[in-house]
């Protein structure tokens, strides 16, 4: 485990400050515009950059067995989407395609898909057999999307999916689980990352965002970590109940269902881009990017904190239900009444500044 980690973290390392140097040539550069307000010419590396972390620690340093190999298949097809997106702007229709094509790579390459869904109703476990196939497809696509659009301030992607992953690899670290080391190895090769992303030593003079090939990939990754800490597998028990998932996704997941609930009662296209989200909602009431960061990241980690404890505690999954569906009820309340939420935060931010310490 140690030497994967040391193995993804300098791969990543080293991808960063190469690919940096290539992202001129190889047209990878996001421009600012109408919804990109970012200074400068910025490179579209970090998702390439975290693929050959994540493929060099797998490569190098495990058995690779059929999970593995289908899994780096399917996530070098996702980047190669990715890419395409960044440089040429698919359409939805392309990328939804595309998702698709990696889901059934690893849906029936694999064999394995979500089919239990708990003891949500203190009934028993809900198996739901066959559609389980359907029902992981759109848990694939929801999951993948969720984190691409997520992605709008500088550590922000990052930051949620460190949150993501250290909540997988929390629960299964002691059973050297698949799904527990895919996470620390992401964990460890979405750090050199992060810290280039926000211009942080050892990346002062390196400033690069992750691009669709890297929200897309996270998404994928979190999504197969949770299918297979979930369910009985081909490769094993499960390390957690499968209502512990809302818990790792929620942040993306509430905010995707928010927005797209409000771009619909609009009569819009869902996935027609926007400033809705809820980073910048912050930024409207008057927050710093850096500001909004802790804030929403350190709400992903509360929500995680609750379900973590309900997983070490058994609480019943019906109280988790209905936990995480109140929060989603709350959220979606506040995107849809984005302005009175901006008066709230403005007040709270006047308060703050008039603090003395």
């Amino acid at each position: 485990m140690y030497y994967s980690i040391f193995v993804s973290l300098l791969s990543t390392y080293v991808s960063i400050l190469l690919l940096n140097s290539l992202s001129n040539k190889l047209g990878l550069i996001d421009r600012p515009c109408s919804r990109k307000l970012h200074q400068g010419e910025v490179p579209l590396v970090g998702g390439i950059s975290i693929f050959f972390g994540i493929a060099a620690a797998f490569i190098i340093c495990s058995e690779l067995q059929q999970i593995s190999i289908l899994f780096l298949i399917s996530s070098a097809v996702i980047v190669f989407i990715g890419v395409l997106d960044d440089k040429y702007d698919l359409s939805v229709r392309s990328r939804i395609i595309g998702q698709l094509l990696v889901s059934s790579l690893l849906i029936f390459g694999l064999g394995d898909y979500i089919s239990d869904l708990g003891n949500l109703f203190l009934l028993g476990n809900i198996d739901i057999g066959k559609f389980g196939i359907t029902f992981t497809f759109i848990a694939i696509l929801a999951a993948i999307n969720a984190y691409n659009m997520i992605d709008g301030i500088d550590g922000l992607l990052g930051g949620l999916a460190i949150v993501s992953f250290t909540g997988i690899a929390f629960l299964g670290i002691s059973s050297h689980h698949f799904s527990s080391y895919l996470s620390v190895i992401f964990i460890t090769a979405l750090i050199p990352f992060f810290l280039a992303n926000l211009g942080i030593s050892p990346f002062k003079k390196v400033k690069i965002f992750m691009g669709d090939a890297g929200s897309m990939l996270i998404g994928l990754a979190v999504i197969w970590a949770l299918v297979y800490g979930s369910q009985v597998t081909a490769i094993g028990e499960p390390i957690f109940r499968p209502i512990f998932a809302l818990y790792v996704v929620a942040i993306p997941l509430m905010d995707m269902i928010a927005i797209m609930f409000r771009r619909l009662s609009k009569g819009q296209s869902p996935f027609k881009p926007d400033r809705d989200h809820i980073h910048h909602i912050f930024m409207r009431s008057g927050f710093s990017s850096k500001q909004a960061l802790a804030f929403i990241v350190s709400s992903a980690l509360l929500i995680l904190s609750i379900g973590i404890y309900g997983e070490l505690n058994q609480i019943k999954e019906l109280y988790l239900l209905l936990i995480i569906i109140s929060l989603f009820v709350i959220y979606i309340f506040a995107i849809k009444h984005a302005w009175k939420v901006t008066k709230i935060f403005k007040g709270i931010l006047k308060g703050i500044r008039q603090w003395k310490f």
